[in-house]
């Protein structure tokens, strides 16, 4: 059972130290294992933001840049850290779809609700994680971790597999690889891309806009259930 990484943004030293008092206890409880960054500000946690976090705990009333401006900037390097939002005001938990929010607790905030919260959320991350696929190309096996694949493109006879760093080419047919990676957040969006779900960042019209920047076409029929499967996706019903 690998560790999850977790960071806490909260510039009220008593709500802080409540929530690293419940995360030391979950790990207690549960026999789970965290390591956990605490920021006094959102700015201390963007200056120097990698992509190493599972979770985030972000308030979204702080002084500075506020939870919902820092989780803008966290999607746009980061799609896939799991997001909750600490607040008092209720009215902005609607504002956290946007950012593919997982959830959002209300101040105080309780002992049974952020139980059950952290939990829907490692469930999360676990089910995206350690996934991954065998391909064949010229006879050689190559493993592909599947949060690398952004979407796989037909071109005929040849699937290309677009990768974070990177492209493979192998003959085979949308619909074998379709069948194959069903139950990992991957959806057809027409004909020719099969779209991994943890790269999309916003539906534009008929277009869905990937991580990396690229517009992929959603075909008219297929738009509905695209959105669905993104919706069930974010918030973790996913399977």
């Amino acid at each position: 059972m690998r560790t999850m990484h977790i960071g806490v943004v909260e510039d009220d030293p008593k709500a802080c130290q409540t929530v690293l008092d419940y995360l030391n206890r979950y790990q207690q409880d549960e026999h789970e294992r965290f390591t956990v960054s605490a920021f006094k500000e959102a700015q201390s946690l963007l200056e120097r933001y990698r992509p190493v976090y599972d979770i985030l705990l972000l308030d979204i009333e702080m002084r500075g840049i506020n939870g919902l401006d820092a989780a803008r900037a966290i999607r746009k390097q980061d799609t896939d850290v799991v997001i909750i939002f600490i607040t008092a005001a209720p009215q902005y938990a609607i504002s956290g779809y946007e950012v593919q929010a997982l959830s959002y607790l209300l101040k105080p905030v309780p002992w049974f609700a952020f139980r059950e919260e952290l939990r829907r959320s490692i469930e999360v991350v676990r089910r995206r994680s350690d996934d991954a696929m065998l391909v064949e190309i010229e006879s050689q096996q190559h493993r592909i971790d599947l949060a690398n694949v952004e979407y796989l493109e037909s071109n005929r006879h040849t699937i290309i597999i677009h990768l974070q760093d990177g492209s493979l080419a192998l003959p085979g047919t949308l619909k074998a690889f379709e069948q194959r990676l069903d139950g990992h957040a991957f959806f057809r969006s027409n004909s020719c891309y099969l779209v991994n779900l943890r790269h999309v960042t916003a539906v534009d019209e008929q277009d869905c806009i990937l991580s990396n920047g690229a517009r992929l076409r959603i075909s008219r029929p297929r738009k509905k259930a695209f959105l669905t499967a993104l919706t069930n996706y974010m918030s973790g019903d996913a399977r």
